[in-house]
């Protein structure tokens, strides 16, 4: 999805290549002043997030299967 307005000079006063370089520096403007794309978290493997619930849980749950 386009989240970008669609910028339009109106106004009989600029020539369309004033009109042209107006639009390209705001469009500039807008492209350098973007806040930063959100990235996907790295994901964790089973075997990270099994040592981490282990390693974290106040007692074992039962049934334990090493007992």
């Amino acid at each position: 999805m386009n989240r970008r307005p669609k910028l339009t000079i109106v106004t009989a006063d600029a020539s369309p290549e004033e009109a042209a370089a107006v639009i390209a520096a705001l469009e500039r403007f807008m492209r350098d002043t973007a806040p930063p794309s959100a990235s996907e978290p790295p994901r964790r493997s089973r075997w990270q997030r099994a040592a981490l619930e282990e390693g974290v849980s106040r007692q074992p749950a039962e049934p334990l299967p090493w007992l």
